[in-house]
């Protein structure tokens, strides 16, 4: 039985083991409703803001982008080894604006992400970008709590 609640999700991974539980959601959820999932990844360049732009600042956003493309190739990967038609996107900016943006600019039916388990005084100030996405996105959001142990 295929459902048509869900004809395009997006995935949200940021390559940590924190998001391998939203991912398995993610690819559960495309595969019963034959969704197409959307693998994304925002490479934050609001952290890079206030650092001149040179050969440091370069070989750091290199690195990242290989991390953004490593990160959804593998989803992609488990994807299509699911029967899942897919397709990978490496967006760059404020993590939470982003994800925002592509869902409702791109009729995704739901956007599906990870915790990163921060707590406390870290969390008070920067609050997380899963947070921030369920508090400001007109489409449904579902975040997926890493284990207890992956998160401690």
């Amino acid at each position: 039985m295929i459902s048509n609640l869900y004809k395009k999700i997006f995935i949200a991974t940021d390559g940590s083991e924190q998001n391998k539980e939203a991912v398995k959601h993610g690819l559960e959820l495309a595969k019963i409703s034959g969704a197409k999932l959307y693998a994304g990844y925002v490479v934050d360049t609001a952290a890079f803001a206030s650092i001149p732009m040179d050969a440091g600042w370069e070989m750091m956003y290199e690195l990242l982008e290989q991390e953004a493309n490593d990160s959804t190739g593998l989803v992609g990967k488990m994807a299509e080894e699911e029967g899942i038609e897919n397709e990978t996107i490496v967006l760059e900016g404020h993590p939470s604006h982003e994800i925002i943006e592509f869902a409702e600019n791109n009729d995704i039916d739901l956007i599906v992400m990870g915790t990163l388990g921060k707590s406390g005084l870290d969390r008070f100030l920067l609050g997380s970008v899963a947070e921030k996405v369920l508090r400001n996105s007109k489409v449904p959001v579902l975040v997926v709590r890493g284990s207890a142990a992956e998160e401690e």
